[in-house]
């Protein structure tokens, strides 16, 4: 084990929550395409420590299958009753066989601007400087209403300091406890047994281990953190507004700076898992979801929301929504489409206005321009299909499938009953409805022969509008011959 590398993390994640008035558990809140746990852990997995483990109280059953699917590796430890936070991290070294050699790190399960390179600074001060136990603080521009961290000449911490208990000299100071810290295990295994519940909550408070620890004569120090809201914990609706601003702005920030120009930072969302490559542009309005990955050049929105959607190089997406899409490079999707799942657009492909599509794959070159609906197809490479198409592939029971060759050219107003096949180089009329496959190069005309039943308007529709225009133009037809 490494001198920085932590014997283990303890994430505190049992508390209710109350002020998020809702039936969603705090820390299973979402920001940014995370949950407020799953950042915490992101941040905590940079660590690399050999043991972590969550203590789960309140709506365990929710927050430990949402451990499971986001962080297997991660034991999770039941607080039955919440009990102080001294009393969930003994529960949670409980967990791991009790007191351990090394570094033991224990963080809040709802602070999600907390980093990597924050912790690991923590780790490090806190072996370099030979603490017994080392506090993340910060310092703040109004520390009403934080615990102060008071220091000694030397540095070391003396005390943390509750606002309603401090002097006005001690009032003054603006650094902050964070509730984050890094413990000797052995040491803090101790500790915790000392701890007394004598206090207004009758809890097992962890910030009274670090009293513990000095009188005994241990060292306690402070490694203070460089933007004071990355400690910042959630606690309501508000908060978390806030705190989805600022991880966006540092999502954004680290685009802009890594070459993508992003028009108006502040009508653009991003999950911490999307992707750019250089040059690609964001458009004012534009939300980009879970894996959504965008090319080298390639220009989104404005109005977009792309979900785990691939966007190729050079590609153009405009006022799109789209949704476990692949739009190929060169190819240009909207405005105003919709993109569901499966939906594969090749290269210089077009899919245009008002346009649906599913579990579809269109060739290279080809183009769907207007008020379409292609589902449950295969389209070859530079073909056309013609305005207002519906690919009709859904009986009543089960879903089939339409193919359409390349360099075929569909008519506008065709309906394609699946299952069918249009070969390659084929046509089809306009106003046609295939339901029989269509051999490669033919034209298929399928629709009912016209028919006009002269003077039916005066009959049928004697003395309207229609029938006066009628005979107006009868009359001056009648004048001109």
């Amino acid at each position: 084990m490494s001198a920085n590398r932590p014997a283990a993390v303890v994430v505190l994640a049992a508390g209710e929550g109350t002020r998020m008035k809702s039936a969603t558990p705090k820390v299973l809140h979402e920001l940014c395409g995370r949950s407020l746990v799953g950042h915490v852990l992101a941040a905590a997995g940079e660590l690399h420590a050999e043991n972590t483990v969550a203590v789960v109280g309140h709506a365990r059953e929710k927050v430990t299958a949402h451990l499971g699917e986001i962080a297997p590796d991660v034991r999770t430890a039941v607080q039955a009753e919440q009990n102080g936070t001294g009393h969930a991290v003994r529960i949670g070294l409980e967990a791991l066989g009790g007191a351990l050699d090394g570094t033991v790190v224990v963080v809040c399960g709802d602070t999600p601007l907390l980093t990597g390179e924050t912790l690991r600074t923590l780790a490090a001060t806190h072996t370099e400087d030979g603490n017994a136990v080392t506090v993340l603080s910060a310092e703040v521009p109004d520390a009403t209403g934080y615990g102060r961290i008071v220091r000694d000449d030397s540095g070391a911490v003396t005390a943390i300091v509750e606002h309603k208990d401090a002097t006005d000299a001690q009032r003054a100071i603006r650094e902050i406890n964070s509730g984050v810290f890094a413990f000797d295990g052995q040491l803090l295994a101790e500790a915790l047994k000392k701890v007394r519940t004598d206090n207004s909550q009758g809890e097992e408070y962890l910030t009274d281990v670090l009293g513990i620890l000095r009188e005994a004569g241990h060292r306690v120090g402070a490694s203070v953190a460089g933007d004071h809201r990355e400690i910042a914990g959630i606690n309501n609706r508000v908060q978390l507004s806030e705190a989805r601003r600022i991880l966006n702005d540092r999502l954004l920030t680290e685009a802009m700076l890594a070459g993508v120009t992003v028009i108006d930072p502040a009508t653009t969302w991003v999950d911490v898992t999307v992707t750019f490559e250089q040059d690609s542009v964001v458009h004012p309005g534009t939300q980009l979801h879970g894996s959504t990955h965008l090319g080298e050049g390639a220009e989104v929105g404005p109005n977009c929301r792309l979900t785990d959607t691939r966007v190729g190089a050079g590609a153009r997406v405009d006022n799109t929504v789209a949704v476990g899409a692949e739009v190929g490079p060169g190819a240009s999707v909207g405005p105003y489409a919709y993109l569901r799942p499966g939906t594969r657009l090749g290269a210089k492909g077009k899919i245009g206005t008002y346009v649906e599509t599913k579990n579809a794959s269109i060739g290279e070159g080809t183009k769907v321009p207007h008020l379409s609906y292609v589902g449950d197809a295969t389209i070859g490479d530079y073909s056309n299909i013609g305005a207002a198409s519906v690919f009709v592939n859904y009986d009543g029971r089960e879903k089939h499938h339409t193919t359409i060759g390349s360099h075929c050219r569909t008519g506008s107003d065709n309906m394609f009953v699946a299952p069918v096949t249009v070969g390659d180089g084929a046509y089809t009329a306009a106003g046609s409805v295939i339901t029989k496959d269509v051999p490669p190069g033919s034209l298929a005309v399928a629709r009912g022969q016209q028919r006009n039943i002269e003077g039916w308007v005066a009959r049928k529709r004697p003395g309207s509008a229609a029938a006066k225009a009628a005979e107006a133009a009868s009359r001056g037809s009648a004048e001109e011959g």
